[in-house]
């Protein structure tokens, strides 16, 4: 016989109060909507007043970019999220200046403890260091730090910190050669369109 006491109770726990209502919908328009803005001023706008993102001057954050959550996400000067990345903010990511996150990058901050009897979340910051190029596709998890000047090779997966300087690359990532420590540049978006990107 089913158990509707049971059933009631986690019916219970899905209900979503106004407020956390509004935080989704929220999310939902700056990802599907906001994401979608041509223009880069008024998207950058956006992310730094309502969705409390602080992003340093000469930095930017491409079209069709996804977030997690409000907050939680500091970007230093001069760098930039392209397009199709994903950010899972829910946990801190922090990332210094002259960043470049390249087409599809993946940053998680949280996941699932695989032997929990209840599925618990964990949770862990990702750093990400000056100069460091995280190539297409890449994934980065929980807890990562990506020291100075080092690379991610496309479509690797980071499950450990990588040192100053490092390249890397494979599933996981595996280092791969030493990355030239004379990097003396200042990435510096310009929209083939003025006001694009």
């Amino acid at each position: 016989m089913p158990d509707f006491n049971r059933a009631a109770r986690l019916g219970s726990r899905r209900r979503v109060t106004p407020r956390a209502g509004a935080a989704r919908l929220l999310l939902w328009v700056t990802n599907h909507v906001v994401a979608r803005v041509f223009f880069h001023r008024p998207r950058m706008g956006w992310y730094r007043t309502v969705m409390g993102y602080e992003i340093g001057p000469g930095s930017v954050v491409l079209v069709d970019v996804r977030f997690s959550a409000r907050g939680n996400l500091r970007i230093g000067a001069h760098s930039i999220v392209n397009n199709g990345c994903r950010i899972d903010n829910r946990g801190e990511v922090t990332l210094g200046d002259s960043v470049s996150l390249s087409y599809g990058t993946t940053i998680y901050t949280k996941g699932h403890a695989l032997d929990s009897s209840d599925f618990h979340t964990v949770s862990a910051p990702v750093t990400i260091r000056d100069k460091v190029w995280v190539c297409a596709g890449a994934t980065v998890l929980p807890g990562v730090t990506l020291h100075e000047g080092s690379a991610v090779l496309t479509g690797s997966v980071v499950t450990k910190d990588v040192g100053a300087y490092e390249i890397v690359g494979g599933n996981p990532a595996k280092h791969v050669r030493d990355r030239s420590r004379d990097l003396d540049y200042e990435i510096d978006f310009r929209p083939w369109v003025p006001f694009f990107g």
